[in-house]
């Protein structure tokens, strides 16, 4: 009965208590960081600076600064093009990048050289956009319009209003993400549910909702399960193979501003505190199991690049890489 009670205490102190863990290395962009991805052994990093930084993950060095045109703002002065996000596919670098008078636009980089399928002629507030095959990208507005727009032709396939029935009015677009197969799209926004996209059709498939009760900033989604960044100071984790979910949250009340789940979508990860630091769980168990530290300003992206390896980048123009294992 002893060795029962200890093993059972152990358990909850364990599940209770996240070790704190300090950064394996720090690295340094161009500007404050706004997005991240991984490909090929490299990350690329986006920035308010008008670029994206290419670095390599064995080296940790500087390989190469992908830069787009300094802009005019609204007074006429020339000012650096905040860089939204960015994507990768094969040889080919998407940028989504801020353009004169408010409006964006899309770059893709290739062989060195830039191109801009969606300019400030369309006079598009786009918030985000991926590639999905090597001639077709998809990209939503920050008023919850999706596109998916054929490169080659250069026109669009398909256009949505990414709303639920139940919703009133129009809610404003926070994040999206596509699954592996990049044959479905998840859609967060200000009204805290979940839209699932089928790209083929340009149709809302699914909706999960009530779970999180106001905006969702970030949201992720590896093999069968999706992770979120909830206002509300929720992280839900939706189990779509067997349809079920739970909220995971801190003591004290905190505005979520990033998560993310790992390759095998065995650990989660998401902003957990004011002092920006990031809970590390096992998705299984719910068991929180590290609190990386150390993050020196609110979290702009969370990404894991194995199940043991993950970074965290912040407004600050230097982000941290974590190994779990040291």
């Amino acid at each position: 009965m002893n060795k029962l009670f200890l093993l059972l205490l152990v358990l909850t102190f364990n599940s209770l208590f996240a070790k704190d863990l300090k950064p394996s290395f720090v690295y340094e962009a161009t500007g404050p960081v706004t997005d991240i991805v991984s490909k090929n052994s490299k990350i690329y990093v986006a920035n308010a600076y008008s670029s994206v930084d290419i670095f390599d993950l064995k080296t940790k060095k500087l390989l190469q600064k992908i830069k787009v045109p300094k802009i005019k703002d609204f007074m006429g002065d020339i000012i650096d093009a905040k860089i939204y996000n960015v994507d990768v596919y094969k040889n080919k670098v998407l940028l989504t990048a801020q353009a004169s008078q408010g409006f964006r636009e899309v770059h893709i980089y290739e062989n060195g050289k830039i191109t801009t399928p969606i300019t400030i002629k369309r006079r598009m507030f786009i918030s985000k956009a991926k590639f999905v095959d090597e001639n077709t990208i998809i990209f939503s507005l920050l008023g919850n319009e999706m596109y998916l727009y054929d490169l080659k032709k250069k026109q669009d396939i398909w256009k949505i209003n990414v709303r639920s029935e139940a919703e009133e009015f129009n809610s404003t677009f926070a994040d999206f993400t596509l699954n592996k197969s990049k044959t479905e799209a998840v859609i967060a926004d200000e009204s805290g549910d979940l839209k699932i996209v089928n790209i083929k059709k340009g149709k809302v498939i699914k909706t999960l909702a009530d779970q999180n009760l106001d905006k969702v900033f970030k949201v992720d989604w590896k093999k069968d399960k999706i992770i979120t960044a909830g206002q509300d100071g929720r992280c839900v984790v939706y189990n779509l193979k067997d349809c079920s979910s739970y909220i995971l949250r801190e003591e004290h009340w905190f505005l979520i501003y990033g998560a993310g789940l790992s390759p095998n979508a065995d650990l989660g990860a998401f902003s957990s505190d004011e002092n920006n630091n990031v809970t590390v769980f096992n998705t299984n168990t719910k068991n929180k199991l590290f609190k990386l530290t150390q993050n020196l300003m609110t979290l702009s992206s969370i990404l894991f690049i194995s199940e043991n390896e993950i970074f965290v980048t912040t407004d600050s123009n230097k982000f941290n890489y974590y190994n779990l294992k040291q």
